[in-house]
């Protein structure tokens, strides 16, 4: 026979336990989604003039094609396009050896969107888009362009396509519906 003291340590303990296999599901999930915004590393934290952090070299230095491949360079104008640097996310991105792969246009549409040039911006999320019809990221910055734009049903479309094709939980769905809401838009 077991105490109450006993039973309850036992339900503690297995409520415990449950809430850290749902708390680490939901983490796991959340570090799944490629479309979250980039965390800040030296690149924007240390490094200043369009450089980026070379973890070999361990510095910053003036990103060259040679140096780095177009996942490097990707990453670099990301983080470069969420840190407001559009210019230097632009550069980086024009040195991606692949230019028609569809995080590349997807990002030069986004930088220059931001910066003010928002139909050459659309025509790199088409051209995102033609490259990768599932590419839900263009479609949720395309369809915030269209929010911009004051084409609300044209960013529905964007969102339903989202949905439609696997991105319901995605940070690219939450982002297009709360612009939608008339929240910020990225």
């Amino acid at each position: 026979m077991t105490s109450p003291f006993h039973r309850m340590c036992r339900i503690s303990l297995v409520a415990g336990f449950a809430v850290g296999i749902a708390t680490a599901a939901f983490a796991v999930g959340d570090n799944n989604d490629d479309t979250n915004p980039p965390p800040k590393t030296q690149t924007t934290k240390t490094c200043t003039g369009g450089k980026v952090w070379d973890k070999a070299k361990k510095e910053c230095v003036t990103p060259k094609k040679s140096s780095f491949n177009d996942d490097d360079l990707y990453k670099f104008a990301r983080e470069f396009a969420y840190a407001g640097q559009y210019e230097n996310a632009i550069t980086v991105l024009n040195l991606a050896s692949n230019q028609n792969d569809p995080r590349i246009l997807n990002y030069l549409g986004y930088a220059n969107r931001k910066a003010g040039r928002m139909e050459l911006g659309m025509s790199y999320y088409r051209k995102a888009l033609q490259a990768d019809e599932n590419y839900i990221l263009a479609r949720s910055y395309m369809g915030m362009a269209l929010v911009e734009q004051g084409d609300i049903q044209g960013a529905r479309v964007q969102l339903v396509e989202i949905r439609d094709r696997g991105g319901e939980g995605t940070w690219a769905y939450r982002a297009l519906l709360q612009s939608l809401n008339g929240y910020r838009t990225y």
